[in-house]
């Protein structure tokens, strides 16, 4: 069965009937899980295996597995930190940094693949104004060169083992004070002034990007996600060729665009190839009851290409790896907590 364009999250550590009937519904193309998903290793692993049996090609899992507050598995997993952590030490020794950044990356998607995990939405490419306090420590630096040096190492590292990577939040969420998950913020500036933000979307190689609920009325009326003129740009001025994900549909800063099927039709007719819908259960079902897109083959093959092709490497087999004990050593250097496994 082809891949569908929605990503929905589960209730619970293990498969429901409702949740299996619906992930195999032919407009769902993956999962995405949270905190309340996990308990530990061995428990997401025979759940990721329960998910991965269920269709063929199996559906992609996914999480927002980013080090610091934004990390779904912490018991038995290690304690990454934030990616501010990695800009400080830029300050100190570049070099150190980016070594530290790429040895992470491969200890975030190693783990997660250990356990069966596919992909995470990481990493962060806001810039640190000084202004978010959604995006806060989650950003690098405030540098787009120092931004890009840094995401760019964590990346080889999420490749060594096998992971793609998501850029978010496009053109940038860094600016604005607002929380889109509760509210629609809006950035004043003039076009010019966020081609900083972008510069790390032209110079990585990203699998996929997630557009900002964000509106930024001196280029369009209507947030990223939902912008043909920002999609566009992303396509054609960048040449990306990846997968486009909404951000979640259930947050406010979707609201703009009406009721779920509304903002579900906005962000597939804008360009975006999968669109994710979290915490809303009700809304899933509304979808799948009531929203009737015009398929296309080639957005479910992109969203294909994130499903990983080398085989995982075993929790004991990480062990022994140069790269995984050198994340540790990094984890442990910048602040985060201590390695379960290690």
């Amino acid at each position: 069965m082809p891949l569908g364009p929605l990503m929905i999250d589960i209730a619970g550590t293990a498969l429901s009937d409702l949740d299996r009937l619906r992930l195999r519904h032919p407009l769902v193309g993956g999962v995405i899980l949270f905190s309340r998903n996990y308990q530990s290793p061995d428990q997401l692993t025979e759940l990721c295996a329960a998910i991965h049996d269920l269709r063929s090609p199996p559906l992609p899992i996914t999480i927002d597995h980013e080090g610091g507050r934004v990390q779904r598995c912490r018991e038995g997993f290690t304690r990454l930190p934030a990616m501010a952590a990695l800009g400080r030490r830029w300050e100190q020794d570049p070099s150190a940094a980016t070594a530290a950044a790429r040895a992470i990356g491969y200890v975030l998607a190693a783990e997660l693949r250990a356990c069966g995990v596919d992909f995470s939405f990481t990493p962060v490419l806001d810039l640190d104004w000084g202004r978010s306090g959604v995006i806060g420590d989650r950003a690098f630096h405030q540098d787009p060169a120092v931004v890009s040096a840094l995401a760019g190492a964590l990346i080889e590292g999420l490749k060594a083992a096998g992971m793609g990577a998501c850029g978010k939040h496009f053109p940038g969420h860094g600016w604005v004070e607002t929380d889109s998950h509760v509210a629609i913020p809006v950035d004043e500036r003039e076009a010019a002034a966020i081609d900083a933000d972008m510069q790390p979307y032209a110079r990585l190689e990203l699998d996929a990007v997630m557009p900002a609920h964000v509106i930024y009325p001196k280029v369009d009326a209507r947030p990223a996600g939902f912008s043909p003129v920002w999609i566009a740009k992303l396509r054609r001025a960048f040449g990306f060729d990846g997968v486009i994900f909404s951000d979640d549909l259930s947050m406010e800063g979707a609201s703009v665009a009406g009721d779920i099927v509304a903002r579900a039709e906005a962000a597939w007719t804008a360009g975006c190839d999968v669109l994710l819908v979290c915490n809303a259960p009700d809304a899933v079902g509304e979808l799948l009851t009531r929203w009737r897109p015009s398929l296309e083959p080639v957005r479910g093959a992109r969203l294909g290409r994130l499903l990983p092709t080398a085989p995982a490497l075993s929790w004991d087999a990480l062990i022994q790896q140069p790269l995984y004990q050198a994340g540790l050593a990094a984890a442990r250097e910048l602040g985060a907590g201590e390695n379960c496994h290690g």
